[in-house]
């Protein structure tokens, strides 16, 4: 069965990031036909280097077709129509030509509007539920990615785990840590990964972890953060290193998304932000601090609020107050060092808890696998509905 993904390249590579790793396991775990069409193939060559922008058409490994979606869309229009299956992520709007191409196929190919990650509980109601088009006789289905059933699931590879244990087990840091130019990373008891947006407190935050008795590690991977630092601190524009105290903090050059989930598995501390990087730390089973775009009157915490009630279940009560907190204070832009301070008093009990939680996730059916399922299911119950 084919399938067409379309994604615009919004910011920060989330939603492209995203539509990538759905690709490759759609292609390798469910042996789909996959074309990938992206508006923006320069920024995707950052998290891919197979890309070639020029070109508007290519293939990639594991057989994914890649299309610049933009270029040349009537000369698009003629390969082989539309797909059986049809993507739309993050309600990105597909062109009006392929909308064409669509209500002319028989039977009509599902049409799936890949939404956002959210707790929020109008998620349950909203999942998998039909829109007709206003125009065409094509109906629109909305698949929302979740943490609970009933829910699309989480993007998980089948392996992912079983990878990480190995690659582990191998002694992959030290391997990934020379790859990103690290010098001696044995003398570090701690090492912390900080993919974030910026925060008003951050520099006060990285004296207090300088001020530890023990030497740490503070990666910081290319970004809006990075540019920022660069800024607050001028030696980090020139030597990509700078040092405070027993911390030592160190610029990343852009890395690939292995690369990414492999500093997530061997980070002690995580900081991520957005939607996939989330997920990501979630299967690492670390302790993660998750830091939201910031909306305007604060709308990001609802969000953040609804994430928090599901992941706070079971929490050991001085765990849950003292996390709270610091996460609040990180997606405020509030003082950061006494929550930290109290935060790590019960590492122990974060880390178990961060533990615990991945595995009850990973008993629930994965995003790839559930959108198959659901595409399986249209095509046997109605295989020409429109």
């Amino acid at each position: 069965m084919r399938w067409d993904i379309f994604c615009r390249v919004i910011d920060n590579f989330g939603d492209i990031g995203i539509c990538w790793r759905l690709a490759q396991q759609l292609r390798t775990e469910h042996h789909c036909q996959v074309r990938l069409w992206v508006d923006d193939l320069h920024c995707f060559q950052r998290i891919c280097a197979d890309i070639q922008p020029e070109l508007a058409r290519q293939r990639l490994c594991n057989g994914i077709e890649v299309m610049h979606w933009g270029s040349d869309e009537t000369g698009y229009a003629k390969l082989n129509g539309c797909a059986e299956v049809v993507i739309e992520a993050f309600a990105c709007d597909l062109p009006p030509w392929y909308l064409d191409m669509m209500a002319a196929a028989q039977p009509k190919p599902v049409w799936l509007n890949l939404e956002y990650l959210s707790a929020e509980n109008w998620v349950l109601d909203c999942h998998a539920l039909p829109s007709p088009h206003p125009q065409l006789p094509l109906q629109k289905h909305f698949f929302f990615p979740g943490f609970v059933p009933g829910t699309g699931g989480l993007l998980r590879e089948h392996h992912l785990l079983e990878n990480r244990s190995n690659w582990l087990e191998l002694d992959g840091k030290s391997q990934l840590l020379a790859e990103l130019g690290i010098q001696h990373p044995e003398r570090y008891q701690q090492l912390i990964c900080l993919f974030a947006y910026s925060h008003h407190e951050l520099l006060s935050l990285l004296t207090a972890w300088g001020q530890q008795e023990y030497e740490q590690l503070c990666l910081v991977p290319e970004g809006a953060l990075a540019i920022e630092l660069r800024t607050l601190i001028p030696q980090l524009a020139k030597d990509r290193s700078f040092s405070i105290g027993n911390l030592r903090l160190q610029l990343l050059p852009f890395i690939s998304q292995l690369q990414f989930d492999q500093l997530l598995w061997c980070a002690d501390i995580n900081f991520v932000r957005g939607e996939d990087s989330l997920v990501r730390a979630i299967w690492a089973g670390k302790p993660f601090v998750w830091q939201l775009y910031r909306q305007a009157e604060e709308a990001h915490l609802d969000k953040l609020r609804a994430f928090w009630q599901l992941f706070s279940q079971q929490m050991p009560a001085s765990l849950q107050q003292a996390l709270w907190q610091f996460w609040l204070h990180w997606n405020q832009q509030s003082e950061l060092v006494p929550p930290w301070q109290r935060l790590v008093e019960v590492m122990p009990q974060w880390q178990q808890h961060c533990l615990n939680w991945r595995t009850e996730q990973c008993k629930q059916q994965d995003l790839a696998k559930n959108l198959v399922r659901f595409v399986e299911n249209k095509f046997i119950l109605t295989p020409n509905f429109s």
